[in-house]
Parts: structure tokens; C-alpha cells; sequence
């Protein structure tokens, strides 16, 4: 703006552009330091630095318009302004105040003598930014609790590995062995015959605050409304499923090398399988990766890893030190002649290492 541009106009720059920094370092904190989202971060980052700056001659003049004890709102009050409210309402609250201020700035950047640093084009491209970045903090957030309840012991419920036992009865066992995951699997039954049995099991999850996870069938988990999905490298592409899951659903991809480990986080899997780490009789084919593995995906990737592929009670800890916040099991609990002891000594041995 030029010199001669009224107070009351570089008053209402000043404050819109005091909202937009507020608004937008809170955003980034929580990217930051509650969600541990390094690439958020960095966006929230850059946008506030980007629209904050300015020549130190046009901060004098801003900061010689303000006039906070003048305010004639400074005072005023909504219903409702001064209740406690979840995370997820004040990051809503907070991107509406950074979008209202950046539009506010637009249209004041468009009036005939604005300043050449108020660019118009700047403010509105930021906008439409946030809209996105908006979503994904929402999503992440809405997912936090399931993501941090990836610990321990997961139990891949494996039809074809139950030898005709109930899996419903199988199911509530290592739940109350201490399995804190359920992920149901099966390769031969049609999805019309599984529908039933998922239904059941997701009620049982449910009433027993266990994650209830569907293998492969994103129909399935839809219909079931499933705590998540998990995919194979042959399935789905992670960025098309996470496209279409409801934003509150996790979304896990097995992995065995980091590119594939990097490209599931990038395309916006919440946790990451990697396997197998030994050798192991419920798929003889898979490729072994071994500790080493997993500890160069750990290095290379922030997400939640689960060890998958010959996991025992012996061998948890490893696994576990290796980088793992959980261990995965199938024929070391579903063949034993006690799954439900077998799921106790394995969740033991992984408490007694926290």
C-alpha cells in the first residue's frame, strides 16, 4: 500500500494477517507434535513463512495502525466460544480462521494501490491449500487412537488355518489372552459367505475394545464397518483404498523392502506389516527379510511397523527391539493346543520388555 493508505485499512491487514500466523502455528503444532507428521509440518511451515513475510518498512506501518486497546471487537463474544472442545473441532475452528483471514487479504490485496507484496493470487492459492491440508489433519487426527492402539499382540484370524474350529470361539480366546488386534483372512470362502462371520466378529471386537481389521476386501470392511483394512502388494493400491475408506478407517499395506515400506507411508497407510521376518509354515513361499530388514524399513519410515512371518513366543522380543510396535501370529496361537495361553505367554513376554 502506499504511504498515504488510511490506518483503518492497514488495521484490518495487520489483524487478518496476525489471525492467519495464529491459526496456521497452531495447525503446525499439532502436525508436529501431536501427530509426528514431518512432511504436514514442513507444509505448514513454509505457507506460514511464505504469507508472513514482508518488507520491514510495511511491518512499521502495520505496527503503527494497530490499535489493540481501540478494538471494538477485541471484546466481543460468541455463544460458545469459551467451552472446551475436542482436538479435532479447534483444528476446524482454527483452518476457518486462517481461510476467512487469507480471504480477507485477497480481496484487500485486489483494491486499486495495494502494496505489490500483497499478492492476491498468494493469498488465494494458500486458501485452497489449506482446504486440503484441512482434511488431512482431520483424517490423521480422527485415526490417532487407532494407530496407537497397534501394540502387542495381532492375531491374524486365518480360516484355512483353523482346521474347522469355530472362528468366533477361536477369536475370543486370544482376546482374552491379550490380543489387541483381530485381522480376519480368508482365501477360499466367497465374500458373501464371509460377510456374516466379519459381522460377528466386529461385534465382538467392538464389545471387547479390540481392533477389528478385514484382510484384502475393501467391500468387506465397508460393509462391516471394519476398524480398517489391510492390503497385499497384489491388492489394491494403498492411494486408491485410502481414497475411498472413510477417513476414520486405518489402512495397514505388507511390505518387505523400504521402497515398498516408503511408498505405502507416502500413499497413506497408517501402519506398515513387514515379513517375513523368519521363516515360516503358515506361507512357505514368502520371502524372509530377517531383523535386518525390519530395521532398515524402522530407519526409513515413521509409521507403526508389525512383524509378520514366523513371529513365536521366543522370538517376539526380537522382533519387538528390531523396531516392531506389534507382533503378528498365526500358527504360533491358532495351532496351539491352548490359544488362549498361547496369546497370555506371547503378550506377557512383550509387556515384560515395555
Amino acid at each position: 500500500m502506499t504511504p498515504s493508505e488510511p490506518r483503518e485499512r492497514l488495521r484490518i491487514i495487520d489483524a487478518n494477517l496476525n489471525r492467519t500466523g495464529e491459526g496456521l502455528r497452531f495447525l503446525e503444532d499439532i502436525a508436529r507434535l501431536e501427530l509426528d507428521d514431518a512432511a504436514l509440518t514442513l507444509k505448514l511451515k513454509t505457507m506460514r513463512h511464505r504469507l508472513l513475510e514482508s518488507d520491514w518498512a510495511f511491518q512499521r506501518r502495520l505496527l503503527g495502525a494497530r490499535n489493540s486497546e481501540g478494538d471494538v471487537g477485541a471484546s466481543t463474544k460468541t455463544p460458545g466460544e469459551e467451552k472446551q472442545r475436542e482436538m479435532p473441532i479447534a483444528v476446524v475452528a482454527n483452518t476457518r480462521r486462517v481461510q476467512e483471514s487469507l480471504r480477507v487479504l485477497e480481496e484487500i490485496a485486489k483494491v486499486p494501490g495495494a502494496d505489490p507484496g500483497l499478492d492476491p493470487q498468494r493469498f488465494k492459492q494458500a486458501r485452497f491449500d489449506l482446504y486440503t491440508i484441512e482434511q488431512t489433519l482431520l483424517a490423521r487426527l480422527m485415526r490417532q487412537d487407532k494407530v496407537k492402539r497397534l501394540t502387542g499382540l495381532y492375531v491374524i484370524l486365518d480360516i484355512q488355518a483353523l482346521n474347522e474350529r469355530s472362528p468366533i470361539e477361536m477369536a475370543g480366546q486370544v482376546i482374552r489372552g491379550g490380543a489387541r488386534v483381530i485381522q480376519l483372512r480368508d482365501k477360499l470362502h466367497s465374500k458373501k459367505e464371509l460377510l456374516p462371520l466379519a459381522r460377528e466378529l466386529r461385534e465382538l471386537c467392538a464389545e471387547c475394545d479390540v481392533l477389528f481389521i478385514v484382510n484384502d476386501f475393501l467391500d468387506l470392511a465397508l460393509a462391516t464397518d471394519a476398524d480398517g483394512l489391510h492390503l497385499g502388494q497384489d491388492d489394491l493400491p494403498v492411494k486408491v483404498a485410502r481414497g475411498l475408506l472413510p477417513i476414520d478407517k486405518i489402512l495397514g499395506c505388507s511390505t518387505r523392502t523400504v521402497e515398498q515400506a516408503a511408498a505405502a507411508e507416502a500413499g497413506g497407510a497408517d501402519y506398515i506389516a513387514v515379513g517375513s521376518i523368519y521363516p515360516t509354515i503358515s506361507k512357505e513361499t514368502a520371502e524372509v527379510v530377517g531383523l535386518e530388514g525390519l530395521r532398515q524399513i524402522r530407519k526409513a519410515v515413521t509409521l507403526p511397523l508389525v512383524a509378520i512371518g514366523g513371529i513365536t513366543r521366543d522370538n517376539a522380543v526380537e522382533a519387538a527391539a528390531a523396531g516392531a510396535e506389534a507382533v503378528a501370529v498365526i500358527s504360533a496361537v491358532l495351532q496351539a493346543g491352548s490359544p488362549e495361553e498361547a496369546a497370555r505367554q506371547l503378550t506377557a513376554t512383550l509387556e515384560a520388555r515395555e
